[in-house]
């Protein structure tokens, strides 16, 4: 059995700021690794642009980081047991996934490719002959959802899965005391597959029903100012507070403050942000993109409702507000669905990839 104490592991992903999914799971894993006595190297896909001002300059910015990326890659090899690589779809995929992969197979070093992207199918049908090029110098592929190893294996690639993680002492429920209408929150970053402007049209169409309602975004990201925009034209401005990018720290109380949680995204895999808010005794209100009803029991541990849909997203958060029993047997559920991702189960499912990894050793 792969022993965590005295392993030394090249952890490769993105860490906060800003916070995210997949920053945040670098993060946790990093955290729950150490505490169970490995060492572990974190490269960063993501590091601070030096000097500053590079990032700022979009046709110099990528060499900047790329350089001093892959040179880190290359250090960090030194001595590893093995790399778990966190991967996305994209450019993310050839920019940071691919080198990672290549500076394990240089060293000798097994790797453990850890695939995320929620947009792998067309990223697959568009790139998928370049990246079965590494995916096979891996010692072992891990997804997180039954629907991303379905994907997988509609390309002939058998994966393991190992779900997300979430931290069940730093999540945790908290009785509210409500007030005249619901606090509804978004937490995802402000890009168009997350269609944030469906969370809050479903939020116009709540408020008049009920005027007391708030809405919280927590987010960052490229569409923010076209999102802002929208709230006042639909006379918004007063119950649509944009909070920016929230730190991780500060999440768990945002959750507690929440009566009930959106989730408006189109394209999506197994997200942190419903999981946080299950551990947080919030009620969840998602589409059913991708993975999501395979993460979560539709009716039972969340309502899933179709995706660009502000009515029916709408509909499902006022039948839960003027239900309390509802609420409460949703929320009941969502606690024990979350208790399923706390490290006490994840830890054993990597624990089992890495002995996979570590007897199968590098190509």
């Amino acid at each position: 059995m792969f022993d965590f104490a005295g392993a030394r592991i090249v952890l490769v992903g993105p860490l906060p700021p800003p916070s995210g999914g997949m920053a945040n799971q670098t993060d946790q894993l990093r955290r729950f690794l150490s505490e169970e006595g490995a060492e572990v190297r974190v490269v960063r896909t993501n590091a601070p642009y030096r000097p500053a001002l590079v990032g700022h300059l979009p046709g110099l910015r990528a060499f900047f980081r790329l350089i001093p990326y892959r040179a880190r890659l290359r250090d960090s090899a030194r001595g590893a047991t093995l790399f778990h690589v966190l991967a996305n779809s994209g450019w993310a995929w050839h920019f940071f996934a691919a080198p990672a992969l290549a500076a394990a197979q240089r060293a000798g070093v097994p790797a453990v490719l850890n695939y995320r992207g929620g947009d792998a199918e067309r990223f697959f049908a568009r790139s998928f002959r370049s990246v079965e090029k590494w995916l096979k110098t891996a010692a072992a592929v891990v997804v997180p959802s039954d629907f991303l190893r379905d994907v997988f294996a509609r390309y002939g690639v058998a994966t393991d899965v190992v779900p997300n993680v979430v931290d069940l002492e730093r999540f945790l429920p908290r009785p509210k005391a409500n007030g005249g209408g619901p606090r509804l929150l978004i937490a995802r970053h402000l890009e168009s597959i997350y269609d944030i402007e469906t969370g809050i049209r479903a939020f116009q169409i709540l408020q008049q029903r009920y005027p007391a309602a708030v809405l919280d975004v927590a987010g960052e990201g490229p569409e923010r100012e076209r999102l802002e925009r929208l709230s006042g034209k639909l006379g918004l401005d007063r119950s649509v507070h944009f909070l920016g990018q929230v730190d991780n720290a500060s999440m768990p109380s945002l959750y507690q403050s929440a009566d009930i949680a959106l989730n408006p995204s189109r394209v999506d895999n197994m997200p942190i942000s419903i999981l946080e808010a299950l551990a947080s005794g919030v009620p969840v209100v998602s589409t059913s993109s991708g993975g999501i009803p395979a993460m979560v029991k539709a009716g039972e541990e969340a309502e899933l409702v179709p995706a660009g849909d502000a009515a029916a997203m709408a509909g499902a958060a006022a039948a839960l507000w003027e239900a309390p029993e509802r609420r409460m047997a949703l929320r009941e559920a969502g606690l024990r669905k979350a208790r399923t991702f706390g490290w006490a189960s994840v830890r054993e499912a990597w624990r089992r990839v890495y002995e996979l990894a570590a007897n199968r050793g590098a190509p």
